[in-house]
């Protein structure tokens, strides 16, 4: 197989300079054919400048990027016609109904054989169609976003940060929106800095930290490959029990819940602390065993700070 039956984007040593600032330092990475890939990283980071340059919107200082086989400098007449943008801050016209917006994109990108209320359907937006654009939520709003870049059924979706400054509830709404996608065998380019929603939808994700690619495979991967142990609360300990765990050579956190929290680096060491606290006759309610996620990945890479989903840094990209 070639890279052209196999991947959908092929970036080499890309790299984008504004003035003195390397925005985009020298990245390379695939994406596959019908997969979701996730370019992860804070404001700043490089994010946007790398997707623009794939999607065509601004031309590298140097390096090579193919898109569905064509040089992305070369060939752009050629390559909008079947990709599909939903670019960071979406807006449309606001006294139009969701029916109107999407017939208006259509006759703008000489589409009118699209089924309109298939696409209506996909972003589950069926009954809204008569709302206007100003009374619709966020998350309503994004949805819309979507299908508009899905107007020509483009074969490569990019969406540059789709749920910044949504709610929880409408941040899930979009991400099955786009897990529907993944299923009609689209292939998906999404740029985030929530890392739940890379642990989710990609199949692949890309960390980017200053310009730079410094890890990349499926959450599952980078997770295993990135850490060695397990995070093991109980529950509403007594004293005794925190003794116990901190005799036994562990580092434990007790929490204004008198939660504790211990980190160990086998299953084994488990049943070890458990058995330890049952014999000492101590007490917990309860216990929660789970691995580390993309977040801790994250951290331990980049050494930054997240709060409520965000990454704090300073910078534009």
């Amino acid at each position: 197989m070639t890279k052209e039956t196999t991947y959908a984007i092929v970036v080499e040593k890309l790299t984008k300079r504004y003035g003195e600032l390397l925005a985009v330092n020298d990245i390379s990475f695939t994406v596959g054919k019908g997969e979701v890939f996730a370019l992860l990283g804070p404001n700043g980071a490089g994010k946007t400048t790398s997707v623009e340059i794939i999607d065509t919107i601004r031309a590298p200082t140097s390096g090579k990027v193919t898109l569905l086989g064509m040089d992305v400098t070369k060939r752009k007449y050629d390559i909008v016609r079947r990709i599909g943008v939903l670019p960071q801050g979406f807006s449309s016209f606001d006294r139009i109904t969701v029916r109107e917006t999407l017939q208006f994109y259509l006759r703008l990108f000489c589409c009118m054989n699209t089924d309109i209320d298939a696409l209506i359907e996909l972003v589950n937006l069926k009954d809204k169609t008569k709302e206007q654009y100003k009374n619709l939520s966020g998350g309503l709003r994004q949805r819309l976003g979507i299908a508009i870049a899905l107007v020509n059924d483009p074969e490569v979706v990019f969406l540059d940060e789709p749920t910044t400054g949504l709610d929880p509830r409408a941040r899930r709404e979009v991400w099955e929106v786009l897990l529907g996608l993944k299923e009609k065998g689209k292939t998906v380019f999404l740029t985030t800095h929530y890392m739940e929603e890379a642990e989710l939808l990609a199949d692949t994700v890309a960390i980017i930290s200053k310009g730079e690619i410094i890890a990349m495979g499926s959450p599952g991967e980078l997770i295993e490959n990135n850490t060695k142990y397990l995070d093991l609360t109980l529950q509403s300990v007594d004293e005794k029990a925190f003794e116990v765990v901190r005799k036994m050579g562990f580092d434990p956190l007790l929490d204004n819940h008198r939660d504790i929290k211990v980190r160990v680096e086998h299953t084994d060491d488990v049943q070890k602390i458990l058995s330890a606290i049952k014999d000492a006759g101590a007490l917990y309610l309860g216990l929660d065993v789970r691995k580390p996620n993309l977040e801790e990945v994250f951290l331990k890479l980049t050494g930054e700070a997240l709060h409520d989903g965000y990454v704090e840094e300073k910078g534009a990209e």
